[in-house]
C-alpha cells in the first residue's frame, strides 16, 4: 500500500492545476463591447475587489428586496406611483453602495498594510531564504485583507505555478495600485535575479513615499471633492423634498410641453454631471 509521501512524489506541480482552484461567478461574458457587458463587469470587478462572501446574485436579490421594501414604505405613505417608482430604484442601490463602501474600506487597509509587509519581506529575505519561501512567510504572518491575497498566491505558487503568474492578478484583484509596483518588482527579479534586499527597501520606501502624498494630495483636495458630491446629492433631494411633500408636484411641472423639455433636459444635463464628476472622484481616489 502507497504512502502519502511516496503519492506526494508521484504528483508534481503543474501550472494546470491552478485552474482546479474555484472560480468566481461573473456575469460578464468579455465577448462583446455592449454597454449592458460593460456594466456587468463592473459589476464582477467591483464584487472581486469588495472581498465579500456575498454571492453576486445574492447582492441582485437583496438589491429586489431593497426596492421592493422602499417602495412599499412610499406607497403606505403617499400613495403616489412616481414616489413609489423614485423610492424603489432609490433603494434598490442601497446594497450596491454597501458593497462599494466595503472595497473602499478595503483597499486603504490593504494600502496601510502593504509597506510595513514588504519590510517583513525584506526581513525574510536577509536569513537567506528563496522568494517563494519569503513569500510563504509573509503570507501566513500578514492579517486579512492583504494577507487573503498574498496567501492565494502562495496557493498557485505550490500548485505549480511561477511566481510571475500567481502575482499577476494581484493588483486586479485588489484594485489598489501600489500593488503594480509589487507586482513589477518581484516579477522583474524572479526573471533577471538581482540583490533581493535592496529592491525591497527601496520598494518599501517608494511605496511609504506615494501613500505619503495620497495622502497630503486628498487632504489639499477634500474641500473640492465635498462640493462635488454636494453638487451631485443637492438636485435629487430637493426633487424626493418636493416630491414627498406634494405628490403632484411632478405631474403639474410636466403638464405642458415646456415643462417637460425641460425637465428632460435637466436630467440629461444631470446624469452627464454626475458621470463626469464620478470619473474624477475616482481618477483622484486611486492609491
Amino acid at each position: 500500500m502507497a504512502t502519502v509521501e511516496q503519492i506526494q512524489r508521484q504528483i508534481r506541480r503543474s501550472p494546470e492545476f491552478a485552474d482546479i482552484l474555484r472560480d468566481r461567478e461573473e456575469f460578464a461574458t468579455g465577448e462583446e463591447e455592449s454597454l449592458s457587458d460593460q456594466m456587468n463587469g463592473w459589476f464582477d470587478k467591483l464584487m472581486l475587489q469588495s472581498g465579500t462572501e456575498i454571492s453576486p446574485s445574492m447582492i441582485l436579490a437583496l438589491s429586489v428586496c431593497a426596492a421592493i421594501t422602499c417602495g412599499g414604505i412610499a406607497w403606505v405613505i403617499q400613495e403616489n406611483f412616481l414616489t413609489t417608482g423614485l423610492a424603489a430604484l432609490l433603494g434598490s442601490f442601497i446594497p450596491v453602495v454597501s458593497v462599494v463602501i466595503a472595497r473602499s474600506r478595503r483597499q486603504k487597509k490593504i494600502t496601510e498594510q502593504l509597506p510595513d509587509m514588504v519590510d517583513e519581506l525584506a526581513r525574510a529575505a536577509k536569513t537567506g531564504r528563496s522568494l517563494e519561501q519569503c513569500l510563504q512567510l509573509v503570507a501566513e504572518d500578514t492579517p486579512s485583507p492583504l494577507g487573503d491575497e498574498l496567501r492565494m498566491c502562495v496557493q498557485k505558487m505550490e500548485l505549480g505555478m511561477s511566481i510571475s503568474g500567481a502575482i499577476k492578478d494581484l493588483p486586479h484583484r485588489t484594485g489598489v495600485v501600489s500593488l503594480n509596483v509589487l507586482r513589477t518588482a518581484l516579477t522583474v527579479h524572479h526573471q533577471t535575479g538581482g540583490d533581493l534586499i535592496s529592491v525591497l527597501d527601496r520598494l518599501s520606501a517608494t511605496i511609504r513615499d506615494r501613500i505619503s502624498y495620497l495622502g497630503r494630495l486628498n487632504a489639499a483636495t477634500a474641500a473640492s471633492r465635498a462640493s462635488a458630491i454636494m453638487m451631485l446629492v443637492i438636485p435629487p433631494g430637493v426633487v424626493l423634498f418636493f416630491l414627498f411633500r406634494d405628490p403632484n408636484y411632478l405631474e403639474r411641472l410636466t403638464d405642458s410641453a415646456w415643462g417637460r423639455n425641460i425637465t428632460l433636459t435637466a436630467i440629461v444635463l444631470q446624469v452627464i454631471g454626475a458621470t463626469w464628476v464620478l470619473r474624477i472622484l475616482k481618477s483622484s481616489q486611486q492609491s
